[in-house]
């Protein structure tokens, strides 16, 4: 971190509640303010996060994300309000950030991290917090943080439930691939656009990320590297584990077999359409699904596979609605010679349902890849989303 100019008066006010800590005074104060992070992720756990970051002081603050503001973002991306609608995420998250703190600088990458830009753009910064929603985001940003030797501040939310952990291996602690070497197959786990997630959760997870960046920053207190804190929102609880670094680890391991940042180790490819000899195509959009229905009513079947208080938001007219639990146990009702088309909320469950019907002898089964929210965006625009 490069030398900066005294506090000004105004700062030095601002400030005066960090200046009255012994362990960072004015000289961490100017640390802060000398230091650069790069928040990837303007979201639920990147609001907090860059709120608390900004209004710490920390001289340049980076804000990377491809996505433009939806509604059901604001129910826990405080960074964002309705007059955001439609608007990109970064420059949302710029505005209120400088209402927050014009002390500071605010960068807007509005092209997000990609495998071609993420080694060179890590580099610009001290510390990466990772405030992302996906696995190939994850490895991505694990693998160039490794490559940049730049410390990565990760957390992850789901339903009531969060993680907190800072890989650095350049600092003698693992890295994510330490914990899941590989990401796992597509749509195998459900992200919060499926399972949900309490909006207040984020705002633990986010804080504790924005405390760990600031500890790494100032070089105080000891930060979770090589530990994994758990929090349960339910029992209000929190866990550390113990997170040692794999020495089979295929990035940061003793013989590792990722020696560059490249798409295909870094992205949760898209796993190849299953083998079938169906004449039927495994997944489609949502305006063939619509074509499909209106071309052969008489056999194509709509499935939705979505939960009882999901349906009661909104539904496809004329869809049956057996939520994925109860498949398996529904395997004798379902028509073996109509085409079913099978629906969620975003295509992950459904994609799952599609394989496994497919796997009990039901060839003509097709995932419809977006689910309702494509439907809603596309086929019927007045369709309430959630």
């Amino acid at each position: 971190m490069s030398a900066t100019s005294p506090l000004s008066p105004a700062e030095l006010a601002r400030y005066s509640r960090h200046l009255l800590l012994p362990e960072i005074g004015v000289s961490g104060q100017e640390r802060l303010a000398a230091s650069r992070v790069l928040v990837v992720g303007a979201g639920g756990l990147g609001s907090p996060a860059a709120l608390y970051l900004a209004a710490a002081g920390v001289g340049t603050l980076g804000i990377a994300d491809l996505d433009r503001v939806e509604a059901h973002n604001l129910q826990r991306q405080l960074l964002h309000r309705d007059a955001s609608l439609g608007e990109a995420k970064v420059a949302s998250a710029a505005r209120r950030l400088r209402e927050t703190n014009p002390h500071i600088q605010i960068v807007e990458h509005e092209g997000g991290v990609t495998p071609e830009n993420a080694i060179e753009l890590f580099s610009h910064y001290d510390v990466i917090l990772d405030g992302t929603d996906n696995f190939s985001t994850r490895y991505l940003n694990n693998d160039a943080a490794f490559f940049a030797k730049r410390p990565l501040v990760f957390g992850s939310v789901f339903k009531f439930e969060g993680q907190v952990s800072v890989f650095a291996p350049h600092l003698g602690g693992p890295c994510y691939r330490c914990l899941f070497p590989e990401p796992p197959a597509p749509g195998s786990v459900p992200g919060c656009g499926e399972a949900g997630v309490l909006g207040a959760l984020c705002g633990v997870i986010g804080s504790l990320q924005a405390l760990e960046a600031l500890k790494l920053l100032t070089g105080i207190g000891e930060p979770l590297i090589g530990r994994l804190m758990t929090y349960d929102g339910l029992r209000q609880r929190f866990d550390t584990l113990t997170l040692p670094r794999n020495p089979s680890c295929p990035l940061c391991g003793e013989a590792p077999s990722i020696r560059s940042l490249t798409p295909t180790c870094v992205a949760c490819t898209p796993s190849p359409t299953p083998m079938s000899s169906s004449s039927h195509p495994f997944e489609i959009s949502v305006t063939d699904a619509k074509k499909l229905l209106d071309e052969n009513p008489a056999t194509t079947v709509l499935i939705d596979v979505r939960e009882p208080h999901e349906i009661a938001i909104c539904s496809v007219e004329g869809a049956e609605t057996i939520p994925m639990g109860r498949i398996p146990a529904q395997l004798e009702q379902l028509p073996k010679d109509k085409h079913l088309l099978v629906m969620c909320h975003h295509g992950g469950r459904s994609r799952r349902v599609t394989e496994f019907l497919r796997a009990q002898g039901f060839d003509a089964v097709t995932n419809i890849a977006g689910g309702i929210d494509d439907w809603a965006v596309q086929i019927e625009p007045g369709m309430p989303r959630y």
